[in-house]
């Protein structure tokens, strides 16, 4: 009889836990995982960076809802991690990084002896970002650990955890491993009840705000009902963007930092604060206008008045906490609608009007007319990426990926790998310098025919830091590039590019040829714009 390594048992508790792809990169210590993939296990994609690695499983998982799984070497392969680590744990996604380690017969605690990709404290890298951290150095250790990561990462609020097991393990026998369920956070019914009697007398003049964590609870139909049970404008935060149907009529669907939505919500009789933490970026570090009451719900008691305290806080699920709220309240008729119509058209016209920002309305456009229902929407940190993650059209929940989180620089390419590897078509959004972080990953996109178009706004540099030192009266500084022939570049990778002038109907035209088309796509437009609201230079202007 055949003895089953722990590698090959953790891959099983994967695939029971629903993973169908995992991300990964093979290394000296870690090739048991590809030498025990087989049936009942996830495919194994593999990536040209372990940075990719994380990044591509926190796209799949932000995308789907589902765990997203890295698999990364001993030392530097672990340590090339921690960037994209740190992005999942801002963004609150649920990933598991697997790492090796080195053999436990060599090690001696205490001391580095030298051994191949050896650290003092390998996992140690890790315990600032992660929900978990776990190091096992038994087979027995290992099941235990790897199946309460599963049930720390999707259980609410969820959060990447790390797991690091010594290579010698990996290859020891292991019986199956149970995968418990992940666990919700029932509230209080005084909070509930409380936060109901507050609504009943503050309800005809309520502003829902609506967090990443109405997403992560998987509470978008509750939300909707509540909101037109209040007739209630719906202002959501970045990682909340499509959590209402495009187009409904109580969706603000434009940023806090413009001054309309800014008085939309320091007017309101009560801001009801769902599933978010009021972070710097979304406030203006903590500057916007707020309202005099102020109630919010949160399945993270750390995150329910760390920046503001509100009159009524409830700590629990937010579907939960939804759902029962919606036995109780009475409906609303507010005749809100027209309002918000009225403030969309007044935004949107002030900014196709103003040379500054005239140019951006017209790269909104031209991207919104060439992008389907389905497609996942990548952002990167830079200026395009900007624009649309705060301003373009989001056609459903978890269309858009946007990592304003922790502001990770080249996040946009390697995490779209994770929605495509799903069959889920994706658009990357791009500056010319974020994209070089990755450029390996275009292999990647070409070697499996993943459904990805990659946008490249081509500035000349760092379009955004360039910005920064001009307001700042700075000499223009170690912003500028020098960028590749783009259209060489996508031959090079078998990457069909296109390259144009502006972005007007000629990149509307080739956004749309290039999402037409089932493999992966490279267009690049020649263009500068200016930063929007939501960028800090220009947050008081």
């Amino acid at each position: 009889m055949t003895e089953t390594s722990v590698a090959r048992r953790v891959l099983e508790a994967f695939g029971r836990a629903g993973v169908r792809h995992a991300f990964g990169l093979p290394g000296v210590h870690n090739l048991a995982f590809w030498r025990d993939a087989g049936p009942g296990t996830p495919e194994i994609v593999g990536v040209r960076h372990e940075q990719t690695a994380v990044y591509a499983a926190d796209g799949l998982a932000r995308a789907t809802g589902g765990l997203g799984v890295a698999l990364t070497t001993t030392g530097p392969g672990a340590a090339n991690a921690a960037g994209a680590f740190g992005e999942a744990a801002a963004a609150g996604s649920p990933v598991v990084l697997v790492a090796s380690e080195v053999s436990t017969a060599l090690r001696r605690p205490g001391t580095v002896r030298g051994l191949l990709h050896e650290s003092r404290d390998q996992a140690g890298i890790f315990v600032p970002l992660a929900k978990a951290v776990y190091r096992p150095r038994t087979a027995d250790e290992a099941g235990a650990a790897v199946a309460d990561a599963i049930r720390t990462a999707l259980s609410w609020p969820r959060g990447p955890v790390y797991v690091d097991i010594p290579t010698d393990v990996l290859d020891r026998p292991l019986g199956p491993i149970e995968v418990p369920a992940p666990a919700r956070l029932s509230p209080a019914s005084p909070q509930v009840e409380r936060l109901a009697a507050l609504l009943g007398d503050d309800g005809d003049g309520a502003v829902i705000w609506a967090g990443g964590g109405v997403v992560q609870s998987g509470a978008e139909a509750e939300l909707l009902a509540l909101a037109e049970r209040l007739d209630a404008p719906v202002v959501t935060t970045y990682a909340a963007r499509g959590v209402l149907p495009a187009g409904h009529p109580l969706l603000v669907g434009l940023p806090p930092h413009e001054p309309e939505v800014a008085e939309l919500i320091g007017t309101a009789g009560l801001l009801l604060a769902l599933g978010t933490d009021f972070d710097g970026m979304m406030t203006r570090n903590w500057r916007m206008p707020l309202p005099g009451r102020l109630a919010a719900v949160n399945c993270a008691e750390e995150d329910l008045a760390k920046n503001l305290t509100p009159d009524v806080a409830v700590l629990g699920d937010v579907r939960t906490v939804l759902t029962e709220l919606l036995g109780v309240l009475k409906p609303r008729r507010r005749e809100t609608a027209p309002r918000l119509t009225a403030l969309r058209e007044a935004v949107r016209g002030r900014l196709a009007a103003d040379p500054r920002t005239a140019e951006a309305m017209r790269f909104l456009a031209s991207v919104e007319s060439a992008v389907g229902d389905e497609t996942v929407i990548v952002c990167d940190m830079a200026i395009p990426g900007y624009w649309y993650g705060g301003y373009g059209r989001v056609a459903g929940g978890r269309l858009l990926q946007y990592p304003v989180g922790w502001g990770t620089l080249g996040y946009a390419l390697p995490a779209s790998i994770g929605p495509a590897t799903d069959g889920r078509p994706a658009l990357v959004i791009a500056g010319d310098g974020g994209l070089m972080f990755a450029l390996g990953e275009f292999m990647t996109l070409a070697e499996r025919r993943l459904p990805v178009t990659v946008l490249v706004l081509d500035d000349g540099g760092y379009g955004m830091l360039r910005y920064d030192q001009e307001v700042a009266g700075d000499q223009i500084r170690g912003t500028d590039l020098r960028n590749p022939d783009w259209e060489r570049l996508g031959e090079a990778f078998g990457v069909p590019p296109a390259v144009v002038d502006g972005v007007g109907e000629a990149l509307a035209r080739a956004l749309t040829e290039a999402l037409a088309d089932p493999g992966p796509r490279l267009v690049v437009a020649r263009a500068a714009l200016t930063p929007p609201k939501t960028t800090s230079p220009r947050w008081f202007e």
